[in-house]
């Protein structure tokens, strides 16, 4: 896919207590004090966020919300109902979303066709996730405290929200082109491990991007992916060497980078929140201060449920990829 005249205006983030404490806290626009966020369950409390960065999102531009044309995105939780029940506050038309921790790159990649295809001219891109909403859903009730795997991750709290525009003025970066991905399924069934899973994803979507593009890694600043986690990355980098494309000096994770090693995460974060906070904090910083000039963004998403690991099915993933200029 090809986009003309997409850009982005502003993104804001926010982020719970533990993101706070970790690699990036100084890059935030917002962190919560603790993770209820003054609600009464963390469910709420994910859906206040979500309401956060989307009003976070059209104060630092600007932008009144009636001037938004449509919201995309969607959260981890049955029925995307953070997402969902957070645009009862608002007038915007919305299209609801669920590619797992690959919602945020979907988002951006759906809001880039309605813009670059003149259908739209404002529109928000969001996607969220709650570590203690996560984990009850998908796991297990947090007051039995379960070990953990070694290669398991840390859903990340938070909400990252993007403002879309087909107006080049004061706009951050572009969105120039991008590739949809494919479902892919290695037969990995620990649930656990979701970077093995996603891996094969994004070394699928990456190939088809260069292949499709001509373009080369040596082309980019940065290639980040959205929560593979310390073990995925080092195997899409592998995955990547098998196929003729050295990507290991380009490389970085936005689950791998999010926490510090004494945090004891393990592989480092994974959640919907992920590359959205990570998007609109330090790499919208980075490619507004000149630090990046081109990147790719490669949102991966593990398309498992609880039904499907009862019954022992394997984890089917997915990854879509942007590329990201900056303005000037």
């Amino acid at each position: 896919m090809i986009f003309n005249n997409v850009y982005v205006k502003n993104g804001f983030s926010v982020v719970g207590p533990k993101e706070k404490e970790g690699n990036l806290g100084k890059f935030f626009d917002m962190c919560l004090e603790n993770d209820k966020f003054g609600e009464k369950s963390f469910e709420k409390a994910e859906c206040k966020m979500f309401k956060t960065a989307i009003d976070g999102v059209l104060k630092k531009s600007g932008t009144p919300p009636s001037d938004i044309d449509t919201v995309l995105g969607g959260d981890l939780l049955n029925q995307i109902v953070s997402a969902s029940f957070a645009m009862r506050e608002y007038d915007s038309s919305f299209l609801g979303l669920y590619n797992a921790c690959g919602t945020f790159a979907e988002s951006l990649l759906l809001g880039s066709c309605l813009i670059g295809g003149e259908f739209k001219h404002k529109v928000v891109c969001i996607s969220g996730s709650h570590f203690s909403t996560a984990e009850r859903q998908y796991r297990y009730p947090l007051e039995l405290g379960v070990l953990r795997s070694p290669v398991s991750q840390w859903t990340a709290t938070g909400s990252g929200a993007t403002l879309l525009t087909d107006n080049p003025k004061d706009a951050e970066c572009r969105i120039t082109r991008g590739t949809a991905g494919r479902v892919t399924d290695f037969g990995i069934k620990d649930v656990n491990n979701m970077g093995a899973a996603m891996a094969p994803a994004a070394c699928d979507t990456l190939m088809q991007f260069f292949y499709d593009t001509g373009a080369l890694p040596c082309d980019y600043d940065r290639i980040f992916t959205g929560d593979l986690g310390k073990l995925g990355k080092r195997l899409l980098a592998e995955l990547m060497d098998g196929n003729g494309m050295n990507i290991d000096d380009k490389l970085h994770d936005c689950g791998a980078m999010l926490y510090k090693d004494r945090q004891q995460t393990y592989q480092g974060g994974s959640g919907a929140a992920c590359s959205a906070v990570v998007f609109n904090s330090y790499i919208l910083d980075a490619l507004r201060n000149g630090k990046f000039k081109k990147i790719l963004l490669v949102g991966t998403g593990a398309l498992l449920s609880t039904l499907t690991s009862f019954q022992g099915e394997s984890v089917p993933s997915i990854a879509h990829c942007l590329e990201v200029v900056a303005c000037g």
